[in-house]
């Protein structure tokens, strides 16, 4: 997946263990799992909102854009494809 949940960072920085980072949000310790885990299809702002104010960070602190293979090469071909 292409995007990654930057999570387990914030909270190591901060000595936060999962279960008050949960409480302090808002959601479930299962479903701080479930985001840092990657296997969370979406995420209410809301919560984006309440997790960035918790950790004290930036929504870009949490979450990071890689890009997969498939991409990588996909780019590139339409790069190639585009220059003179």
């Amino acid at each position: 997946m292409p995007i990654v949940v930057r999570i387990d960072v914030q909270l190591a920085k901060r000595k936060m263990s999962v279960g008050e980072f949960a409480e302090r949000v808002g959601i479930t310790p299962a479903n701080v799992a479930v985001l840092k885990n990657g296997r969370a299809k979406a995420v209410r702002f809301s919560t984006l909102e309440a997790m960035c104010r918790v950790l004290g960070c930036q929504p870009g602190d949490l979450l990071e854009w890689v890009a997969d293979d498939d991409a990588d090469a996909e780019t590139a071909d339409q790069a190639g494809t585009l220059s003179p």
